[in-house]
C-alpha cells in the first residue's frame, strides 16, 4: 500500500519525464556494482583495457560470465566518487585520473598514462540509463487514502 503523498511523488516523476519521452538514471538493486553482491568495489574488479603507452581514455565495462560466452557491457553511468582504478594491480591515487559520470570514460592525467601491456582495471557503483516504457500509469486506489501502481515498465536505453 502506498499513501497518497507517495503515489503523488511517483506520478509527478513520471509526468515530468513525459512518460517514455525522457530517460533517467536508475539503480538496479540486482546489479549496480562491479563486484559481487554485498562486496565493496575494488580497483581490480573489472578489466577495462590494456595500456599501450599512449592511450589515455578507457571505457568502464562489466564482464558477465566467461566459461561459455562472456558478455561485456559498457557502463555509462558510474556513481560519482565510487570509481577506483588500478594499473597492473596497483591502485591509482585520486588526481591521476578523471571519470566522466555521463559517459563512463576514465581518462588518465599526463604523466600517469598506463605503459605498454599494462592491465587497466576498475571497480565502481553504477546506475542504468532507462526510460519508462509506457505513456500511462495504471493506478489502483485500493483503500481510503492509499493505493498502488501495480506495474511501471522501464527499459534500458543506449547512450
Amino acid at each position: 500500500m502506498k499513501s497518497l503523498p507517495q503515489l503523488s511523488q511517483i506520478i509527478e516523476f513520471f509526468e515530468e519525464r513525459r512518460g517514455r519521452l525522457y530517460g533517467f538514471r536508475w539503480r538496479d538493486r540486482g546489479d549496480y556494482a562491479s563486484c559481487a553482491p554485498g562486496a565493496q568495489p575494488a580497483a581490480t574488479d573489472q578489466k577495462i583495457g590494456t595500456g599501450d603507452g599512449a592511450r589515455t581514455t578507457f571505457q568502464l565495462a562489466k564482464t558477465y560470465g566467461g566459461v561459455f560466452s562472456a558478455y561485456v557491457r559498457n557502463i555509462a553511468k558510474p556513481v560519482a566518487g565510487s570509481v577506483r582504478v588500478a594499473v597492473d594491480g596497483a591502485e591509482k591515487a585520486a588526481g591521476t585520473f578523471t571519470v566522466d559520470t555521463t559517459s563512463g570514460t576514465v581518462t588518465f592525467a599526463a604523466g600517469h598514462i598506463p605503459p605498454p601491456a599494462a592491465l587497466v582495471s576498475a571497480g565502481y557503483l553504477f546506475d542504468v540509463p532507462v526510460r519508462f516504457d509506457t505513456d500511462f500509469l495504471e493506478i489502483d486506489m485500493q483503500a481510503f487514502e492509499a493505493g498502488a501502481i501495480p506495474n511501471i515498465p522501464i527499459i534500458e536505453v543506449a547512450v
